[in-house]
């Protein structure tokens, strides 16, 4: 399964440090709102986005 989360939403739920890491992206690069990130199962469980 896929995951798709957008900027914004990493921003609210407080994962976007983390989301960033994990696709190797620089947090002084500019991002939009609706840019979306698709993550793994594996991903969103460790971010704690989604209970297994």
């Amino acid at each position: 399964m896929k995951i798709m989360i957008s900027a914004a939403e990493a921003m609210e739920k407080g994962v976007w440090k983390e989301l960033l890491l994990l696709f190797g992206r620089d947090d002084k690069e500019e991002f939009w709102p609706a840019e979306q990130f698709i993550l793994t199962e594996e991903q969103a469980f460790k971010l704690k986005l989604i209970k297994k």
